[in-house]
């Protein structure tokens, strides 16, 4: 149901009705970030993206939400404020 390299790739799923027809929705069961072992530290400049640093640091744009779940933060968009020191986990 997802890409292989997605954060939900393992997770269960079940199913919603939407209406008296029997039609359903498959969803995901919500996820809980877990802790994750970072080896690096990258402090924020102008201009970084996630999606650019996964790229640097993972040679894949996609993986973005490794460095999200590696700090805490319900907001991506408050890891880019410049001078922010982001935890970068291993490399998968």
């Amino acid at each position: 149901m997802s890409d292989p390299s997605s954060r939900y790739k393992d997770l269960p799923t079940y199913a919603v009705p939407l209406g008296p027809e029997g039609a359903t929705v498959s969803l995901y069961v919500p996820r809980v970030a877990p802790r994750v072992p970072t080896s690096l530290l990258h402090k924020v400049v102008a201009g970084d993206r996630l999606d650019l640093l996964a790229q640097r640091y993972f040679s894949d744009p996609y993986q973005a939400w490794r460095i999200v779940d590696a700090n805490p933060t319900f907001e991506p968009e408050a890891l880019l404020e410049p001078g922010t020191v982001l935890f970068i986990p291993e490399k998968p």
